[in-house]
């Protein structure tokens, strides 16, 4: 069973990313659409339907701090990682290394890497360990610097290592994507 103090450190984190990564796509919608049809995994009329994804993503996020929803956004979520995950590794399969992972958002260029797929994998297994059941016990006020202190040091930790991995990948010399 999961201890609750670890499940809402993880589905606060989560929301967190969701909510964040929605409101990265929102703030440059045209730009957002550009590296989706980069990526060539959608037929073009769904392309154009681009700005259905930050929608998903901020009811996933808004899904998962609401205890009635909180099951179907972390399934939600984790799929939704995965298909990430996919596309990246798709695209670099196909050798198409100078694609923008538009994970980053609209200010920020940075080419798909393979640890990209990691992340995205990593984060959704932490997700779908929320599905597990929860124990019954009330939280304490410890649990709540717990989850809070967690929150802040697991926020700083995945803005780290993606900044640190991020400058470490090779550059390219075009991120709009291969065309």
């Amino acid at each position: 069973m999961l201890d609750p103090a670890i499940g809402f450190l993880l589905v606060g984190c989560c929301a967190l990313l969701f909510v964040s990564a929605a409101l990265h796509k929102v703030r440059a919608p045209s730009r957002f659409t550009e590296v989706l049809r980069a990526y060539r995994v959608l037929p073009a009329p769904l392309v154009r339907l681009a700005l259905l994804v930050p929608l998903l993503e901020l009811t996933i996020g808004f899904g998962l701090l609401a205890p009635a929803a909180r099951t179907a956004a972390a399934g939600a979520g984790a799929i939704l990682l995965v298909l990430y995950g996919g596309a990246i590794a798709l695209n670099l399969a196909r050798g198409r290394r100078d694609l923008a992972c538009g994970c980053g958002g609209p200010d920020e260029a940075r080419p798909i890497a393979p640890w990209m797929v990691l992340r995205n994998l990593l984060v959704a297994v932490l997700l779908a360990a929320t599905l597990a059941p929860w124990q019954p016990r009330t939280l304490l006020a410890t649990d709540l610097l717990t989850i809070g202190g967690g929150a802040a040091v697991a926020t700083l930790l995945y803005v780290s290592v993606d900044r640190l991995l991020g400058r470490v990948a090779p550059s390219a010399a075009a991120f709009g994507g291969s065309r």
